[in-house]
């Protein structure tokens, strides 16, 4: 059996073929993020602010910390949880866009870690799918909301 001694950072990236700052403000400006991620945030991310972002057809939200911006090129929040969520954004061309998603700072037994970790990378990539189409295509994939349908609330 191999136990591993470091935790996970989980990594989810994609080339999105728009220029960075309109890809840097899908994820900093809510009226777009809701278009392929959450469906309701309590505000813009601003350094230093506490956003809440909710999914609400399951019911659930979280509270992020905007611990660093860095207009067009960075984002760090932290979530309720404490786990670190990390955007980097980088120029391939003027119409080209290489994002890397890493979230880090798992809590719990391994066995807990992992699943948080699978989950972690299951979902962001599903995200930047979703930003992919929205952004380059103009398509609203609904992918958050269908990735389970079982499990939506009744409003």
């Amino acid at each position: 059996m191999t136990i591993a001694h470091q935790f996970p950072v989980v990594k989810a990236e994609m080339l999105i073929r728009r220029p960075t700052y309109e890809v840097f403000e899908a994820f900093a400006n809510p009226d777009i993020t809701t278009k392929f991620w959450f469906t309701k945030s309590s505000g813009r991310l601003l350094a230093g602010s506490h956003v809440r972002w909710e999914w609400e057809m399951y019911g659930v939200s979280d509270v992020l910390h905007v611990k660093e911006i860095r207009q067009n090129d960075y984002i760090l929040l932290e979530s309720s949880d404490g786990t670190l969520i990390e955007w980097v954004f980088a120029t391939r061309d003027e119409d080209g866009t290489f994002v890397t998603i890493a979230n880090s700072g798992f809590t719990g037994t391994g066995d807990e870690i992992l699943q948080q970790a699978i989950d972690s990378m299951g979902g962001y990539t599903m995200v930047l799918c979703g930003l992919k189409a929205y952004l380059e295509h103009g398509i609203i994939l609904n992918l958050v909301a269908d990735k389970a349908p079982d499990a939506h609330v009744q409003g």
